[in-house]
């Protein structure tokens, strides 16, 4: 157990230390295929039981930070074309994105439960061009929080299995209606996963995965369309690179209908 910051929280904000720890541990691999030396920092700076609650997965490791990888770059990518932008980072957690491909001129808002922003504010604390936001990403006061004239992106990444598929889509709904032009980022689970979790049967030594709501497979993709008319494009971004088995196998995935997903939109 590390010194420093002893989190309590609740059974789905929990989630943002399983995520930290996942990158942390593939972070200090020197084979690496995520370089987040922040997340390292902030699990030396947490007291937490991560190994004993989350257990030691190379697997999961490489495959959370796949995951965050691929938000990464649809981040880099929007903030090479709009360098003052603004990222929007939903649920957020303790991701650490910010420290791996901010640009330096960009403004970034973490929008989250009251519980996970307070924990943030005290391990990251915001500034000028990093601001937090206590709320739930479905109330829409955090609106009102974005300047959206240098281009906006939202990013929603480990959020979304976490609400109801009508939440889901008010939400995609909402932000289209908010921010012509603007991106949209998700991630999501097959829906045989959303089952095994909503039914309480992911387990992984002493911790209980939350219900998952929202699941979509790869052939519903399409249907993120339907939230609004402004939806105009819909992508998948597809995992890249990885070690081992892992790289091997990607492509053959890739070719699955009930897989995860990340998917970005584009609003007219």
């Amino acid at each position: 157990m590390s010194g420093g910051e002893r989190p309590e929280l609740g059974e789905v904000p929990e989630t943002a230390l399983w995520t930290l720890w996942h990158r942390a541990l593939e972070a200090r691999r020197p084979d690496t295929v995520l370089h987040d030396p922040k997340a390292v920092e902030l699990v030396g700076r947490i007291d937490f039981p991560f190994e004993e609650r989350f257990g030691h997965g190379a697997l999961a490791s490489q495959l959370q930070a796949l995951r965050a990888a691929c938000f990464d770059r649809e981040v880099a990518d929007f903030l090479a074309r709009n360098p003052r932008g603004t990222v929007v980072c939903l649920g957020e957690g303790l991701e650490t994105q910010a420290w791996r491909v901010d640009n330096g001129r960009a403004r970034w808002l973490t929008v989250d439960l009251p519980e996970v922003a307070a924990l943030r504010e005290r391990l990251l604390p915001p500034d000028e061009r990093h601001r937090i936001f206590p709320c739930s990403a479905t109330d829409p006061r955090w609106m009102d929080e974005v300047d959206p004239a240098q281009g906006v992106l939202i990013s929603t990444q480990g959020l979304l299995m976490y609400l109801r598929p009508t939440e889901v889509r008010a939400l995609i709904a909402a932000c289209a209606e908010r921010f012509p032009g603007a991106s949209f980022v998700l991630d999501a689970v097959p829906r045989w996963f959303s089952a095994r979790a909503t039914q309480g049967r992911l387990r992984d030594r002493h911790y209980q995965a939350p219900p998952m709501p929202f699941g979509m497979n790869a052939d519903e993709h399409g249907k993120l369309a339907t939230a609004h008319p402004a939806v105009t494009g819909v992508r998948e971004v597809y995992p890249e690179g990885g070690r081992g088995l892992v790289r091997v196998l990607l492509p053959l995935v890739a070719r699955l209908n009930a897989r995860p997903s990340v998917v970005a939109l584009r609003f007219a």
